[in-house]
């Protein structure tokens, strides 16, 4: 007889710092990246060339002193919390560039420069986290723009460069699309078995003007799909530990608190941003 106690459907706050920290008050996540690295006047040669202008990911390679010196800025006024380089880390978003190849190198980069960053501003009983930035790239696998297995795939070497580079959590951030979300997260849990350990997965949706995502999905409905019911063991287990919304309409304009509040089995979130973000780096393709 198997005398182990069974896995827990998620992780409780005494498994993960972050969890312990939300479960005791707010975190405060840092503000945009994109829009700060284009206010750093950076030529392309920054960015290794005029082929990878733009590329912020890159610049975690070509000018790592750069990336730590807005992580730094963030954490000097206190932030309790920094998100990695890597939005558009992923192989499908960089292949637009040519390099591919090069996700899962530039992911654990990313992660590696915040999380010695972050370590050199905690002190006992203020730890400092890192989140794993895992956007929603430019492609609607809703609308056939890419397969689900092959979006997935490319989460997850993303997710699990970042594992590498001792990130705290994964955020699935400023999504678009239920089945681009879904790929996401159930690439996050595959990392997660390949590298060993468990950390929380934080999820996000962005909402427009009308109340709704991209497609038209009401945020009750996105809420009771994506963050799968804990009626049983095996959707609880793959749910994510918070879920939130970002880089859509102004706190004022939202009118989804109330639906949220009223859908079950998804736990509220005590994260905010000490500044309003930015929109995605680029459109889904067309």
């Amino acid at each position: 007889m198997d005398d182990r106690a069974p896995e827990p459907l998620r992780l409780r706050p005494d498994d993960a710092p972050y969890l312990e920290a939300l479960s005791h008050g707010l975190v405060v996540f840092d503000g945009a990246t994109g829009t700060n690295l284009q206010l750093a006047d950076l030529s392309a040669d920054d960015f290794g060339g005029p082929a990878l202008e733009g590329c912020n990911e890159v610049l975690c390679a070509t000018r790592p002193e750069v990336v730590e010196r807005l992580h730094r800025s963030f954490l000097d006024v206190g932030v309790d919390a920094i998100e990695t380089n890597s939005f558009g880390g992923f192989s499908v978003v960089l292949a637009e560039y040519g390099i591919a190849d090069r996700a899962r190198e530039l992911a654990t980069t990313s992660a590696t420069i915040a999380r010695r960053v972050a370590d050199e501003y905690a002190a006992a009983g203020s730890p400092r986290f890192v989140g794993g930035s895992m956007g929603p790239g430019t492609k609607f696998p809703s609308l056939g723009q890419i397969r689900f297995d092959d979006l997935s795939a490319s989460y997850e070497e993303l997710a699990l460069g970042l594992l590498e580079g001792g990130v705290d959590l994964l955020v699935v951030e400023t999504q678009y699309d239920l089945l681009g979300a879904k790929a996401a997260i159930t690439a996050a849990h595959r990392a997660m078995a390949r590298h060993g350990r468990r950390v929380p997965i934080q999820a996000q949706v962005t909402i427009e003007l009308t109340g709704r995502m991209l497609p038209g999905t009401e945020i009750a409905a996105a809420i009771s799909s994506r963050w799968a019911s804990t009626s049983s063991a095996s959707t609880a287990r793959r749910a994510p530990s918070r879920c939130t919304s970002r880089c859509g309409t102004s706190p004022t304009r939202r009118r989804c608190r109330s639906a949220a509040s009223r859908t079950p089995g998804c736990p509220p979130s005590s994260t905010a941003r000490c500044t309003t973000t930015s929109p995605p780096r680029s459109s889904p393709s067309t």
